[in-house]
């Protein structure tokens, strides 16, 4: 595999660079997809938790406007 692996790599080096920026994206997108179904599956349940835990008044939520306003205080 390494072969291949120096081979291939050695190729796209030799790739002008947007080429090897679509490659590159090409590779990356390839890796989303496999994960993507359990990503999606993870973050719903994270928010049908949130979101219990907020009607069951469990958390306290701070106003959008409150949060960006600290923000951008400690950020000058």
């Amino acid at each position: 595999m390494t072969n291949n692996y120096d081979e291939i790599f050695s190729a796209a080096l030799s790739l002008p660079p947007g080429s090897r920026a679509m490659l590159a994206e090409h590779l990356l997108q390839s890796l989303d997809s496999q994960y993507q179904q359990q990503i999606d599956a993870s973050w719903s349940t994270e928010v049908e938790k949130r979101l219990e835990e907020i009607e069951k008044a469990e958390v306290k939520t701070i106003p959008a406007e409150q949060v960006l306003q600290k923000l951008r205080s400690r950020n000058g």
